[in-house]
């Protein structure tokens, strides 16, 4: 492998059940969780931030000026550790040790976050489950993954989507939209493009730490990428 240690960070689209636009899909849970299994398996050292726009997306109820922003993003990061207790389990069902850890005290429900503790269940082969987003309001869990990725020294970080890398503009509603297979920080910033949030790309680029965006529901794409196969389109600085 030639990473051995990352972070792979999923949304909340990835344990939507087949063909809804939100809820909980246990079944995608577990095909996420068996591509997650095969690689930690493999000695590879690997934590998850997950999403929680499956099930509530906050910057979204706030923009209808239903709920005040801050109030939107806390129910939001609490739909992430929904989503985080379900991919535990699913990690759990397949004879993993999973740890969830939350950015704000759970006490009841999981572990809080502590560096050097997250540091020890990763080198004792647990897998890490990271919800509560920041543990902030405004913060995307774009940012989360950034920030725990330092934190825990990833090598990378995978982002986990739904298409075979970053485009132009949008190849489902243009076709003739270019993919990238390289792109330098900068270019994500000047160009707009949709990577990861301002925030998070400023972190990476600052810590050099690259990111590979790929298609997660595609089998063994996970283990490809961690191998070190060309797939999807890698930012670095």
């Amino acid at each position: 492998m030639k990473y051995k240690r990352v972070l792979l960070k999923l949304s909340g689209e990835a344990l939507l059940p087949a063909g809804e636009k939100s809820g909980l899909g246990l079944d995608t849970a577990d095909t996420i969780a068996g591509e997650i299994a095969d690689v930690a398996r493999s000695g590879v050292q690997i934590a998850v931030v997950i999403g929680g726009g499956n099930i509530f997306r906050g910057a979204h109820a706030a923009a209808g000026g239903s709920i005040e922003r801050a109030q939107a993003d806390t129910i939001g990061m609490l739909a992430t550790v929904i989503n985080g207790l379900v991919l535990q389990s699913a990690l759990e069902k397949l004879g993993l040790d999973a740890r969830l850890m939350t950015a704000t005290p759970m006490p009841s429900v999981a572990e809080h976050f502590i560096r050097r503790r997250a540091l020890a269940h990763l080198s004792k082969g647990r897998v890490l489950v990271f919800a509560g987003g920041t543990g902030s309001p405004y913060f995307s869990t774009d940012t989360a993954a950034a920030l725990k990725a330092v934190e825990i020294g990833a090598e990378v970080i995978l982002k986990g989507t739904k298409v075979d890398g970053v485009y132009s503009d949008d190849p489902v509603k243009n076709p003739s939209a270019t993919r990238f297979d390289n792109l330098s920080f900068i270019d994500v910033l000047s160009k707009r493009l949709k990577v990861m949030d301002a925030t998070a790309i400023s972190m990476c680029m600052d810590h050099n730490l690259p990111v590979i965006v790929f298609n997660v529901f595609e089998a063994r794409n996970l283990r490809r990428v961690v191998k070190g196969d060309k797939l999807g389109t890698k930012v670095y600085g």
